[in-house]
């Protein structure tokens, strides 16, 4: 299902050989690194826990798994070079995906032959018209989370990436009882966006 799996240890060893090459590069913002060049030691075993977590958060925002892979070696990256506690990293890696997966949203460099690729995926072909329909919504909604407040847009994507209030609570610094505010006013929000931005009839 994951990379993981797919390629035994290869992921994390070419994880971990991106890291050595990057850390010699001056080119990416780092996370509270311990010292310039270092790898954490616990990479590898984060890595293949949190994994589809991570993917599954940029999957949620791009709409793509591929580009999802790549947000997430982006995030490991970062995060192979810091110094966050390991017991904090599933909620950091989340917020970091969430975050890093909206920049490529913001910033254009999203394809879309790879979402009409995905969404092509399917055994069973729907009508055309039905398909161009769908595409063109699934559109929308991007652009309008790409232009909600970042807080907001976060704790959106993570709630509906499967994490609970709880898990939503720590990674965004908030007490439990307010994220589903937050999400509820991020959706009010969302939907505010779709409406002023509704294609003319």
């Amino acid at each position: 299902m994951d990379v993981v799996e797919r390629g035994g240890s290869g992921p994390a060893v070419a994880l971990s050989a991106a890291l050595a090459r990057r850390a010699e590069r001056k080119d990416g913002v780092v996370a509270s690194p311990p010292r310039r060049g270092a790898v954490r030691a616990d990479l590898e075993q984060i890595f293949r826990t949190a994994y589809p977590r991570v993917v599954a958060v940029a999957a949620r925002v791009l709409g793509s798994r591929d580009e999802a892979e790549d947000v997430a070696q982006e995030v490991f990256l970062t995060f192979g070079r810091s110094s966050v506690p390991a017991g904090e990293a599933l909620p950091w890696l989340s917020v970091a995906a969430a975050h890093t997966a909206l920049n490529h949203l913001r910033s254009g460099r999203r394809r879309a032959s790879r979402e009409v690729a995905a969404d092509n995926g399917g055994a069973v072909c729907p009508d055309v018209a039905d398909t161009v329909v769908t595409l063109d919504e699934r559109r929308r909604v991007r652009a309008a989370l790409a232009r909600l407040p970042r807080r907001q847009a976060v704790a959106l994507v993570l709630r509906h990436s499967g994490l609970s209030y709880a898990e939503v609570a720590a990674a965004l610094d908030l007490s439990p009882g307010s994220v589903g505010t937050t999400v509820r006013r991020a959706e009010s929000a969302l939907r505010k966006e779709l409406n002023h931005h509704a294609p003319s009839e």
